[in-house]
């Protein structure tokens, strides 16, 4: 696999491109423990639609971030980040070290999700198909943590 890395941003993360898929990931350039807040964000743009770059707020909001390149966050079953949508907070959830890819659980933010997807994290509990937390259960998704907004969702059920 070859791979083009760009200056690190913030001195803490760097975006990393796969010269063969063209795909972008973000990698750790400091270590991290569980807890730490990696970046603050703020709301570049809400609109009342999804799209494969937002994050939802609620049920008639979905957001972009800034700094923009945390959109090069990557899904994974088995998470070390996650969007703290209440706070404006890009968290460690597991303790990361330097060159981990930064990944969180889309559904964690996603009730339904816009582009359905099959993952390959390749991790022991990987759901296979991404569709949203609304199309997971509560069991599942009880060993997640979840933005505000996918609990309250849960909650309703």
């Amino acid at each position: 696999m070859i791979i083009n890395v760009s200056e690190s941003l913030s001195n803490y993360i760097q975006i990393v491109e796969n010269k063969v898929t063209n795909q972008k990931s973000l990698s750790a350039t400091k270590s991290f423990k569980v807890g730490d807040v990696i970046s603050k964000f703020i709301v570049a743009n809400a609109t009342t639609f999804p799209t494969y770059l937002t994050i939802q707020r609620n049920v008639n909001e979905h957001i972009t971030l800034d700094p923009f390149f945390l959109q090069y966050t990557n899904h994974s079953c088995n998470p070390n980040v996650f969007f703290d949508i209440t706070n404006l907070e890009y968290l460690a959830i597991k303790d990361i070290k330097i060159g981990d890819e930064l990944m969180f659980f889309y559904p964690s933010s996603e009730w339904n999700m816009t582009q359905s997807f099959e993952c390959n994290c390749g991790s022991k509990n990987c759901l296979q198909t991404i569709k949203g937390a609304a199309h997971i259960s509560k069991e599942i998704l009880a060993n997640y943590r979840l933005t505000d907004f996918i609990q309250l969702m849960i909650d309703k059920q």
